[in-house]
Protein backbone atom coordinates (compact mmCIF):
# COMPACT_ATOMS: atom_id res chain seq x y z
CA UNK A 1 0.00 0.00 0.00
CA UNK A 2 1.18 3.26 -0.70
CA UNK A 3 -0.82 6.71 1.02
CA UNK A 4 -0.31 10.02 -0.38
CA UNK A 5 -1.18 12.87 1.78
CA UNK A 6 -0.98 16.45 0.79
CA UNK A 7 -1.37 18.91 3.82
CA UNK A 8 -3.01 22.58 3.90
CA UNK A 9 -2.83 25.20 6.88
CA UNK A 10 -6.04 27.32 6.69
CA UNK A 11 -6.59 30.61 8.41
CA UNK A 12 -10.04 30.07 10.60
CA UNK A 13 -11.67 32.68 8.98
CA UNK A 14 -11.02 30.30 5.56
CA UNK A 15 -12.09 26.96 7.47
CA UNK A 16 -15.54 26.69 6.27
CA UNK A 17 -14.84 27.80 2.65
CA UNK A 18 -11.93 25.27 2.30
CA UNK A 19 -14.62 22.75 3.51
CA UNK A 20 -16.67 23.12 1.65
CA UNK A 21 -14.52 23.40 -1.76
CA UNK A 22 -13.03 19.86 -0.78
CA UNK A 23 -16.65 18.58 0.32
CA UNK A 24 -18.30 19.28 -3.17
CA UNK A 25 -15.58 18.42 -5.68
CA UNK A 26 -15.70 15.43 -7.70
CA UNK A 27 -12.65 14.20 -7.31
CA UNK A 28 -12.73 11.27 -9.85
CA UNK A 29 -10.71 9.02 -7.39
CA UNK A 30 -12.91 5.88 -7.98
CA UNK A 31 -12.64 5.63 -11.98
CA UNK A 32 -8.56 4.80 -10.85
CA UNK A 33 -7.23 1.39 -10.65
CA UNK A 34 -5.75 1.24 -7.02
CA UNK A 35 -7.71 3.75 -5.30
CA UNK A 36 -8.30 2.52 -2.23
CA UNK A 37 -9.70 5.30 0.05
CA UNK A 38 -9.77 9.01 0.48
CA UNK A 39 -10.13 11.14 3.87
CA UNK A 40 -10.11 14.92 4.28
CA UNK A 41 -8.99 15.39 7.53
CA UNK A 42 -9.08 18.35 10.12
CA UNK A 43 -6.55 18.72 12.41
CA UNK A 44 -5.81 21.00 15.43
CA UNK A 45 -5.50 24.92 15.18
CA UNK A 46 -2.43 26.24 15.84
CA UNK A 47 -0.48 29.62 15.62
CA UNK A 48 -3.44 31.26 13.88
CA UNK A 49 -3.88 28.46 11.10
CA UNK A 50 -5.56 25.39 11.19
CA UNK A 51 -3.95 22.34 10.16
CA UNK A 52 -5.73 19.87 7.19
CA UNK A 53 -4.36 16.88 5.32
CA UNK A 54 -6.00 15.08 2.70
CA UNK A 55 -4.98 11.01 2.86
CA UNK A 56 -5.63 8.55 0.04
CA UNK A 57 -4.58 5.21 -0.21
CA UNK A 58 -3.48 3.50 -2.84
CA UNK A 59 -2.88 -0.28 -4.24
CA UNK A 60 0.84 0.41 -5.14
CA UNK A 61 3.08 3.45 -5.29
CA UNK A 62 2.76 2.85 -9.22
CA UNK A 63 -1.16 3.07 -8.81
CA UNK A 64 -0.73 6.60 -7.02
CA UNK A 65 1.66 8.28 -10.24
CA UNK A 66 -0.28 6.67 -12.18
CA UNK A 67 -2.99 9.01 -11.44
CA UNK A 68 -1.15 11.72 -11.37
CA UNK A 69 -0.66 11.10 -14.62
CA UNK A 70 -4.19 10.85 -16.28
CA UNK A 71 -7.06 12.81 -17.33
CA UNK A 72 -8.95 12.33 -14.01
CA UNK A 73 -6.12 13.96 -12.19
CA UNK A 74 -6.26 17.05 -14.14
CA UNK A 75 -9.58 17.23 -14.21
CA UNK A 76 -10.13 16.74 -10.15
CA UNK A 77 -7.56 19.97 -9.86
CA UNK A 78 -8.22 21.98 -13.03
CA UNK A 79 -9.64 24.58 -10.37
CA UNK A 80 -6.56 24.57 -8.07
CA UNK A 81 -4.92 27.72 -8.47
CA UNK A 82 -7.77 29.77 -8.29
CA UNK A 83 -8.59 27.81 -4.73
CA UNK A 84 -4.85 28.70 -3.10
CA UNK A 85 -6.22 32.30 -1.49
CA UNK A 86 -7.80 29.52 1.24
CA UNK A 87 -4.64 27.87 2.38
CA UNK A 88 -1.20 29.39 3.68
CA UNK A 89 1.24 28.41 1.02
CA UNK A 90 1.44 25.95 -0.96
CA UNK A 91 0.26 22.70 0.26
CA UNK A 92 3.20 20.20 1.47
CA UNK A 93 2.69 16.51 -0.21
CA UNK A 94 3.63 13.40 1.74
CA UNK A 95 3.95 10.11 0.07
CA UNK A 96 4.32 6.90 2.08
CA UNK A 97 5.22 3.26 1.85
CA UNK A 98 3.29 0.76 3.94
CA UNK A 99 6.00 -1.39 5.72
CA UNK A 100 2.94 -2.71 7.97
CA UNK A 101 -0.79 -2.84 8.32
CA UNK A 102 -3.06 -4.23 10.91
CA UNK A 103 -6.54 -4.50 10.27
Amino acid sequence: MYIAMNRFEVKPENAEAFEALWLGRDSHLKEMDGFVEFHMLRGPERDGTVLYASHTVWASEDAFRAWTKSEAFRAAHKDAGSTSKLHEGAPRFEGFTTIQHIA
